[in-house]
């Protein structure tokens, strides 16, 4: 058999990858996962020390950062510390509630309080 005579086999067919339209990439939607602040509230049991030495353990803030937010829940009352997902929210407001009294104030009973309010 010559190869003019050998039947033509076509080569095997390959999957054409899909590509998405314009209109299909419109449709898709971004996740968007609910962000929430976290919230220090002031008293007169604990120092400044103490407010910035907390913000840089449980936030990691520097201490530039930490004064700062001292001095804004100081006058204020309040101080956003950290902005985040819900779960991460949840766990640095109760690491700031179980952080402990500030020992440089002998009537000091305990931490300080935070709460949680969404973002915007």
């Amino acid at each position: 058999m010559s190869p003019a005579d050998a039947p033509a086999i076509a080569p095997p067919k390959r999957k054409e990858k899909k590509r998405e339209t314009q209109r299909e990439k419109k449709e898709e939607k971004t996740l968007h996962v609910p962000r929430y602040h976290v919230v220090l509230h002031d008293d007169d049991d604990h120092t400044y020390a103490y407010v910035i030495e907390m913000l840089g353990k449980v936030f990691g803030h520097s201490t530039a950062t930490a004064f700062r937010m001292a001095c804004e829940v100081d006058l204020a009352g309040r101080v956003i510390v950290d902005t985040t997902h819900k779960e991460r929210a949840e766990l640095k407001r109760d690491q700031v509630h179980s952080y402990g009294a500030d020992w440089r104030i002998p009537h000091c009973k305990g931490s300080m309080s935070a709460s949680l309010e969404p973002a915007e």
